[in-house]
């Protein structure tokens, strides 16, 4: 689960930057769960998808306190949706992405009775 976090929003990052750069770009869409079946996935170790979620997000928060309200409402293709998705959207979205998984982890955490 803690690997899945980067990939997500490092694909999050790129379409923010993919729909700032280009008009309404369709993305490709990933299988999420063939990534978490990777190698990198089974032999690196939790904490260096913390670091590189924690690289990611300083990456991610410059980005966005740079735009203005207009660049918010610029969008994307997905196919899989079928419809345009403004940037505005997609950031609610992985804000409850990340929050969703933090308590996933943080659940099992205390289950497990891990410090």
């Amino acid at each position: 689960m803690v690997p899945h976090l980067p990939d997500s929003h490092l694909h999050a990052y790129a379409r923010f930057k993919l729909s700032l750069t280009e008009d309404e770009p369709t993305i490709k869409p990933y299988d999420e769960g063939r990534w978490a079946e990777l190698s990198d996935v089974r032999l690196v170790a939790p904490e260096v998808s913390l670091d590189l979620l924690e690289a990611l997000h300083q990456r991610w928060v410059a980005l966005l306190k740079s735009l203005g309200p207009a660049d918010y409402r610029r969008t994307f293709r997905h196919p899989e949706f079928g419809r345009a998705l403004t940037l505005e959207e997609t950031l609610a979205r992985y804000a409850w992405h990340g929050r969703h998984h933090v308590a996933h982890i943080t659940s099992l955490r205390q289950r497990q009775g891990w410090s």
